[in-house]
């Protein structure tokens, strides 16, 4: 099976990007079955380079490339190609996200999620997140303090959200999703800046509420 997934993978070529945004007007304009199919199938390279970050082994990694593709059939069906938002920057985490989900569930691997773990200027989420007033790790606990970032992240506006995502949680680099998002470089460092003071202040409120409660 992986072997046959392996073959039809080098048949794939990318879309141009006129081609592409026909097939996207097709499908969520006309509801065109075929469009859609079309899609998923050239974006189907996305899954295979989400899974192949984990280094599995053959039997598990056909099975997350599965529930990889049910992350990549989802953002297909939310995605809405009016925003301007490349769709593999919409897509990449809802991907990733059904491949940890599946790992987690079956022992394999954990969430991906690091406040720990710097960018590529050095600088850690843990960083950003702290004022200097107060050891958020310390006052929250760092496991709570990861669910706690995890649940605020979708609560960003859309493309402050998708940088800091994409820089903290799926590891790229700001000049890539500069590319992506096709907007400049200190647009791209000014919404990972607004994004973090948002869950920042989202986490100092949640601090201080559970201050109160105790």
């Amino acid at each position: 099976m992986l072997n046959a997934y392996m073959e039809e993978l080098r048949k794939i070529s990318l879309l141009p990007a006129a081609e592409e945004r026909a097939l996207w007007i097709a499908y969520k304009d006309r509801s065109d079955a075929a469009a859609r199919r079309c899609l998923i199938e050239h974006y189907q390279p996305l899954v295979f380079r989400e899974a192949m970050r984990w280094h599995l082994s053959a039997d598990v990694l056909a099975d997350a490339l599965q529930e990889g593709t049910l992350g990549l059939i989802e953002a297909v069906e939310r995605y809405d190609y009016r925003r301007g938002v490349a769709f593999s920057v919409f897509a990449v985490h809802r991907i990733r996200g059904e491949i940890i989900d599946f790992l987690n569930r079956e022992g394999k691997g954990k969430a991906a999620l690091s406040i720990d773990e710097p960018d590529e200027n050095g600088i850690t989420l843990a960083e950003l997140l702290s004022d200097g007033s107060e050891d958020l790790a310390d006052q929250t606990g760092r496991k709570l303090l990861f669910e706690h970032v995890s649940a605020m992240l979708p609560r960003l506006p859309e493309k402050e959200k998708l940088v800091v995502e994409g820089v903290y949680l799926h590891d790229r680099q700001q000049k890539r999703l500069a590319e992506d998002l096709d907007v400049s470089l200190p647009y791209i460092y000014r919404l990972q800046k607004r994004g973090i003071r948002r869950v920042r202040g989202m986490l100092s409120r949640f601090i201080h509420e559970s201050k109160n409660d105790e």
